[in-house]
């Protein structure tokens, strides 16, 4: 039996235990927990940094449509999702959850350990600031994809707006930047 699979049937055995407490078992101390000691961790742990499914669907569809790339390059600020050299474009496929999406539907600041959620998404936001300025002042153009954005029927429409403007040379944030320049 594999890690996964054992791992999985450990969680199972542990989250769904009987009981009065609605069939969740909770942690001694944290009684308001919905999880049995060690599963929180055990959660967390699969919560994958790097070949995300949103970003193997960007990736396929755009080596579908002919675009060759490097992957997590480790040479540049914040270890970019996707490297087109050819386009001096870079990507990067976000969760809105984990990167603070700002006026998402779908980003929700946890309700619980609220000082521990907020100190820690908002560097994440500022450090995705920082990075894509970096990467700016280097001489590469940065497009973000954000995970409700490859949600449902926009699914296609966004990934057809990244392929114009990689190989049109455009984004959304060059054009604000020549806005606010002129007079």
């Amino acid at each position: 039996m594999n890690k996964a699979r054992k791992g999985a049937q450990w969680y199972a055995r542990t989250i769904h235990c009987p009981g009065d407490t609605g069939g969740v078992a909770q942690s001694p101390s944290h009684p308001e927990s919905p999880y049995a000691r060690g599963t929180r961790s055990y959660t967390m742990s699969r919560i994958r940094g790097k070949d995300t499914s949103i970003e193997k669907t960007v990736r396929s569809y755009l080596f579908a449509r002919g675009f060759r790339f490097r992957k997590n390059d480790k040479r540049y600020p914040g270890h970019p999702d996707i490297v087109l050299p050819k386009y001096r474009t870079i990507v990067f496929v976000n969760g809105c959850f984990w990167h603070m999406h700002e006026g998402c539907e779908s980003f929700h600041m946890p309700k619980s350990n609220v000082e521990f959620w907020t100190a820690k998404l908002t560097r994440n936001r500022d450090r995705d600031r920082r990075q894509h300025e970096q990467l700016r002042q280097m001489g590469w153009r940065v497009i973000d994809v954000w995970e409700c954005e490859l949600r449902g029927d926009a699914r296609e429409a966004r990934l057809e707006r990244l392929a114009r403007e990689i190989a049109e040379g455009t984004d959304v944030d060059d054009n604000a930047r020549d806005d606010e320049n002129q007079p």
